[in-house]
């Protein structure tokens, strides 16, 4: 169901051609995000129908630059159920991502210098191609995350208090 400008929860309504696909919320918790990339994917077909249907974990993934590519590392796409088990992909592989020289060369310098991580944050159509969003990340301490969670709990109750005036 769409919601319109008279519902509550306000946003626009979900565009079909930019739909979430799949979401690595963990990320968000336990790394502070410094900047955001959205990159293509090299994908099979039977991959594009497991990924359209909603079966993708993006928890446990990351990204690497080898041999002056990026490349998505433990991302789990479930083997697609109406295809034959010839035919069928790799639930694990290893896939190519696809972005322009002079991003990979400035994720290269920030990787290398700063010990930061590449992580994916989301899986989403844009028109009919699937997208991946990356984030550029540097992980948090126990204590970066209690502290990230109570400001998130005393805006919560803030926001409540407001509501009820």
């Amino acid at each position: 169901m769409a919601k319109g400008p008279g519902r509550k929860g306000g946003g626009k309504a979900q565009d079909p051609a930019h739909k979430l696909l799949a979401d690595n919320r963990l990320a968000r918790h336990q790394y502070d995000i410094l900047e955001t990339l959205e990159v293509g994917i090299e994908l099979l077909g039977t991959e594009v129908k497991s990924i359209r249907a909603g079966q993708v974990n993006l928890r446990d993934g990351f990204c690497l630059i080898r041999s002056d590519e990026l490349q998505l590392h433990n991302v789990h796409i479930s083997p697609h159920s109406h295809a034959g088990r010839f035919f069928n992909h790799e639930p694990l592989r290893v896939r190519k991502l696809l972005a322009h020289r002079r991003e990979i060369d400035r994720l290269r310098v920030a990787l290398e210098q700063k010990g930061l991580t590449l992580i994916p944050l989301n899986l989403h159509l844009k028109g009919s191609w699937i997208k991946l969003t990356l984030g550029l990340a540097k992980g948090r301490k126990l204590h970066d995350k209690r502290h990230e969670e109570k400001r998130k709990q005393e805006a919560k109750e803030a926001h409540a208090a407001i509501a009820r005036l």
